[in-house]
């Protein structure tokens, strides 16, 4: 194998599918990451078994040569020493050549490097998925969707399914939601689908981490297909494999009240810094909880007391107020990855009572919510 590169192009891909290797796996050959050249470019490969990544870089894009492939092959090279060095190298072309028995030169200006290879042929081979099944979402809006619902997943695994978020597809609508049992975020929908199948599947939150920061923000459709253990996500030059948690989801939806008894409009970023600023005095300890109280003249008083430091009172005004007095307290950090979550300048919370979960949305905004259950403080 040898090949000529833009160093560049070549970075961009290992930083990508850099996010798919690990150094803690039972397989040693997961620990680099694979280089195929082919006539019509070069693929780079890593994997940790639960996610693949796999980026493609074409011999020439908009009329531009990028790789100039002398003989095809395919070399397997450690992914951390690979990727620090094509990091660091001195010029802007970058030439690889594997030599006999695997071992690999990377030459760049006057500098060269000789790294021992891996055989390609053990490296396993991605899945392979039947495309019949796809659908498709603008890669802002699948960015969108994740970024809204993903921090709320479980990071303990003595529910292993709710450290995934789960994907709904029912009526050309795709339904994202993840909970950890004491918040839920839910976001929908409308997408494109090629047969109107359904689906109910779930995603490890991890993966869908990694995919959102690799996938690039443009209104660009992405593919997605969807199998019995597995999920792609397919763009321009990139495919992002990752398993499927097994179980079955539970049933979200009756934890979700449909009456409320007090309802609140305020402004988003006002709350949001209200919260933040009562939390600082709130950190000590486990407590981190918030209290909220309606008080007279349509105000809300946002309060935290810890009795060791010290507390804070602040007041904020609220555009409207409706049904019961309240007192509520809940987990800043929830408040607040709740209020980031949510687009538009004004929000609506709905509560059912002192200890009953409340809900949080954007003002004539049916398509996401944020669910918060409240905290006991005596």
């Amino acid at each position: 194998m040898k090949f000529i590169i833009q160093r560049d192009r070549l970075v961009q891909s290992v930083q990508d599918v850099m996010k798919a290797v690990t150094s803690r796996t039972t397989i040693p050959i997961l620990t680099g990451i694979k280089i195929a050249a082919t006539s019509e470019g070069v693929t780079l490969t890593g994997s940790d078994s639960d996610i693949s990544i796999e980026s493609f870089i074409p011999k020439e894009d908009a009329g531009h040569e990028i790789v100039e492939i002398k003989q095809s092959g395919a070399i397997v090279l450690q992914a951390k020493f690979f990727s620090e060095i094509v990091k660091k190298l001195p010029t802007d072309s970058v030439e690889i050549e594997v030599l006999g028995s695997l071992q690999t030169v990377i030459r760049s200006g006057k500098s060269e490097f000789n790294l021992n290879g891996l055989d390609a042929e053990e490296y396993p081979h991605l899945p392979q998925i039947e495309e019949n099944n796809k659908f498709h979402i603008a890669t802002d809006l699948l960015k969108a969707m994740i970024r809204q619902t993903h921090f709320a997943v479980s990071t303990s695994e003595t529910r292993p399914i709710l450290t995934g978020v789960n994907w709904k597809i029912e009526n050309d609508e795709l339904i994202c939601i993840a909970t950890d049992s004491h918040r839920l975020a839910l976001r929908k929908a409308k997408i494109e689908t090629d047969n109107h199948e359904n689906y109910n599947v779930v995603i490890p939150g991890k993966s869908l981490n990694e995919l959102n920061k690799i996938i690039d923000d443009t209104n660009e459709p992405i593919d997605i297909v969807i199998t019995e253990n597995q999920i792609l996500f397919k763009a321009k030059h990139l495919l992002f494999f990752s398993r499927l948690l097994e179980g079955n989801y539970p049933d979200t939806s009756r934890l979700i009240p449909n009456e409320s008894k007090t309802a609140v409009t305020v402004n988003t970023k006002e709350f949001l810094h209200a919260i933040d600023r009562a939390s600082l005095l709130a950190r000590e300890g486990r407590n981190n909880v918030v209290k909220f109280s309606i008080i007279e003249g349509g105000s809300i008083e946002i309060s935290s007391n810890t009795p060791e430091v010290g507390k804070v009172v602040e007041e904020i005004q609220s555009q409207s107020i409706e049904g019961e007095d309240l007192k509520i307290s809940f987990s800043a950090k929830y408040m607040m990855d709740a209020l980031k979550a949510l687009e538009g300048t004004d929000i609506n919370v709905s509560f059912t009572g002192a200890m009953r979960p409340f809900v949080i949305r954007p003002l004539h905004d049916e398509t996401i919510l944020q669910l918060i259950l409240p905290v006991r403080t005596y």
